[in-house]
């Protein structure tokens, strides 16, 4: 009933009613917004726990195996090679990839979002699936992060490695042994917290002989966990946007890695449940933990130079202690990825560390230019284009420095507002390394670990004896890609570098100024170098290979090569490569690469190399017959490893020699000789052959590592040259045109000398 002024006229009695009505309208509105704004946040909580869209499963690979016709043509290829070099009762070399990640993988799952330029996600069964049909492997392992394997995931994963493993012998004949394991994915916020990644990778299937949870990192004390975060609405609703977002639901991922159980501490691994999620903080921890369970199992470090994850400063030298270092389990070294070489050593450095622990920023050479230095140029720059006297940039310049090397947890390019990717140009980098990793760290490259030495510690942590391999690291469950130069998104992880669009990823997105500022992480701060992705996408390669020398293509076999460092890696292609000390006092006349040996005298050694196979476009016949157009495409790409009969020849062979520390204050350089000698090959496509001694072993009487490169005529490669520096003077690059810049069909070649890298033969003098 409405009550209606009598002194009213109609037309404002109209209006009141219209006010009446605009009055509900707007209640009505109000109450749908507030219902709406209730649904949403109860729709985004829901999708932060994870409620919405389907969880990655490990997946079932395809049920054929290889035709046994294409095994018989592959090893009478390299049995022929063999022969024509001379290699007598050879053992076979056996190619694979021990590190290949699936979408279990917190980082891989990431890499599957449309944001990123995802193709949806890659199960545990696309990696065997791959190794088989794609790349044509002997051998793969398997290795998420600890950190992300739930007890779901990883029971997920031992039963498709077991599939995939029964598949490989149903012809009568093997074509691919697949291992498990897992990464222990370490990253410490200061030099002296960090440990860095290994790969444990184990030698059987059985149930008796695999652990029931793989065992994760544990951030260093005071430094947060990626996984620690918390349950609340807010975060949850955040998340859960960010999940509606990218199309997938990585919220499902993340949540269902918070809801695990952390296993306790100080707890016998056996009798702990199965449900936890097991952590430790040290390598020491690791092999503590492996001996527990006592299984047949290899740790293999990888990524010992990356600057992405390792402080600036950093060095192997803290884990040459028995403590930290198990020289029965740790035998291997991974030399080369596609995340980089980890090689070779270089004097400079990236911060002058004291012994009082204060930091300084080094001046530039010729063949390096800190970061912290070229972030002082950034500003000093910023400083004179404002019209600010040349004093003040100066000291505004040496702030800068300052501050950048003061920033723990790879954060120094903060310390810069607004920085921008091409600002930085190419400091940072070994400009005359092979391939090398991004921000590259030289104190911990293989050969800065062979030449360290403890003469008087207890055996076992005088020195490191390690074999080399290489691998790929590839986080889209594709094994051993490095057969071809093509697919760079796809082939190689340079998508990880769009998480960078233009400037460093800054969270608080500020404003190019002239000054720096200190770096305050502001709550918890992940140790990768994330607001450096950018430029970290233009070093990422197709990666490498791990080969052995097993009797023939088994588990057993392969792994028994593995622990005798009977080993090599390769840059990617399939050169083959023997490398042995000739000694006629033992039966077979000769001591294979990976040997340790007390000799007398002068040793000799021999090295016979050929190149790999030129490749043909496309994939076999066999593959092509076996997976469906649709499969073929979405996993090979169309490309798969499809050798000629031509071999590419070998141009010249490298040796490196390395003596051993005898105190920890003598010089290291003066220790690595690389190259030592350097022989020339006659380009013969058959291969090459070289022996050499070394008559100044004797005379000097100090253990000593020789291992050689055989290195192949240059070819198109993928991020050979990563930062495409146009210098405007010899010696310098101030412009560049890099590879993070590029289109997505621009694959960034450039030519490169790919190549082979033997395991060390290690010598010391025998008494007498």
């Amino acid at each position: 009933m409405r009550i209606e002024d009598p002194g009213s006229t109609a037309e404002e009695l109209r209006c009141l009613d219209l006010q009446g009505v605009s009055v509900r309208i707007l209640v009505a509105l109000l109450l749908l917004v507030v219902s709406l704004a209730a649904a949403g946040a109860w729709i985004l909580s829901r999708a932060g726990e994870g409620a919405y869209g389907e969880r990655v499963a490990a997946g079932d690979p395809a049920p054929s195996a290889l035709d046994p016709a294409s095994l018989v043509t592959r090893d009478a290829a390299q049995a022929e090679t063999a022969a024509a070099l001379r290699v007598h009762a050879p053992k076979q070399i056996l190619f694979g990839d021990l590190h290949v990640h699936s979408s279990f993988s917190v980082d891989a799952f990431q890499l599957t979002l449309p944001m990123t330029g995802g193709e949806g996600t890659h199960p545990v069964a696309d990696a065997c699936d791959f190794a088989r049909f794609c790349s044509n492997l002997d051998f793969w392992s398997i290795n998420d992060h600890a950190a992300s394997l739930t007890p779901r995931r990883w029971q997920e994963t031992v039963e498709t490695i077991r599939r995939c493993d029964a598949i490989g012998e149903q012809n009568g004949e093997r074509d691919l042994v697949s291992f498990l394991g897992w990464e222990w994915t370490q990253m410490g916020s200061t030099p002296a917290n960090h440990y860095g990644h290994k790969n444990v990778v184990l030698r059987d299937l059985d149930d008796e002989s695999i652990p029931s949870r793989p065992i994760a990192a544990r951030p260093p004390d005071g430094v947060p966990s990626p996984f620690d975060v918390g349950r609340g609405g807010t975060l949850r609703q955040g998340l859960g946007a960010f999940a509606i977002e990218g199309g997938h639901d990585l919220i499902a991922m993340m949540s269902e890695l918070t809801e695990a159980d952390r296993c306790p501490d100080d707890v016998p691994v056996r009798d702990l449940p199965d449900d936890c999620m097991e952590s430790v903080q040290t390598p020491g921890e690791l092999f503590e933990k492996l001996d527990e369970w006592g299984h047949a199992a290899t740790v293999i470090p990888h990524g010992t130079v990356w600057g992405m994850y390792s402080p600036p400063g950093s060095s192997w030298a803290k884990q040459l202690t028995a403590e930290q270092h198990d020289p029965e389990r740790q035998r291997l070294l991974e030399i080369y990825s596609g995340h980089g070489n980890a090689e070779e050593y270089r004097s400079w450095k990236a911060v002058e560390i004291a012994a009082d622990g204060t930091r300084a920023c080094p001046a530039p050479s010729p063949a390096y230019t800190p970061t912290c230095w070229q972030a002082g140029e950034v500003i000093r720059e910023r400083c004179e284009a404002e019209g600010i006297d040349a004093a003040e940039c100066d000291a505004r310049a040496a702030e800068a420095r300052q501050l950048f090397v003061d920033a723990d947890r790879n954060a120094g390019a903060w310390v810069v507002p607004g920085l921008a990717a091409d600002e930085l140009l190419d400091a940072g980098q070994c400009r005359d390394c092979f391939e090398p990793a991004f921000n590259y760290r030289p104190r911990s490259s293989a050969q800065a670990i062979l030449a360290l030495g403890r003469p008087d510690a207890e055996e076992g942590a005088r020195s490191f004896r390690f074999g080399f391999i290489a691998s790929s690291d590839n986080h889209t469950a594709r094994a051993g890609t490095g057969y071809k130069e093509v697919e760079r998104l796809a082939f190689t992880d340079a998508r990880m570098g769009r998480a960078g669009s233009g400037i460093l990823v800054d969270p608080w997105r500020r404003e190019p100024t002239s000054r720096a500022e200190r770096f305050d992480p502001m709550g918890p701060v992940p140790n990768v170098a994330f607001f450096e992705g950018e430029r970290g996408g233009s070093f990422f390669y197709t990666g490498g290979l791990a080969a052995v020398h097993a009797s023939r293509r088994e588990r057993g076999e392969i792994f028994d090569a593995l622990e005798r460092r009977e080993t090599y890696g390769t840059s990617g292609p399939r050169i083959l490569l023997w490398f042995d000390l000739l000694d006629p006092n033992t039966p077979v006349g000769r001591w294979p690469m990976g040997s340790e040996v007390a000799i007398q005298g002068t040793p000799t050694f021999r090295v016979r190399a050929a190149g790999s196979f030129e490749q043909k476009p496309g994939c076999p016949d066999a593959t092509n017959a076996t997976l469906t157009p649709e499969r073929l495409e979405r996993l090979c790409r169309g490309e798969c490893y499809h050798p000629s009969e031509t071999r590419r020849p070998i141009t010249r062979v490298e040796v490196v020699r390395i003596r051993t520390q005898l105190d920890p204050d003598e010089p290291m350089a003066p220790l690595i000789e690389d190259p030592w000698r350097r022989f020339e090959c006659s380009g013969d496509r058959e291969g090459c052959e070289v022996v050499f001694s070394d008559p100044d072993f004797a005379r000097d009487a100090r253990d000593t590592s020789y291992y050689v490169r055989a290195i192949e005529a240059a070819t198109p490669t993928i991020s050979a040259d990563p930062y495409g520096c146009r210098d405007e003077a010899p010696g310098s690059c101030t412009r560049i045109d890099a590879c993070f810049a590029r289109d997505d069909d621009d694959d960034c070649t450039a030519p490169d000398e790919h190549r082979a890298w033997s395991s060390p033969i290690f010598l010391t003098p025998a008494p007498g």
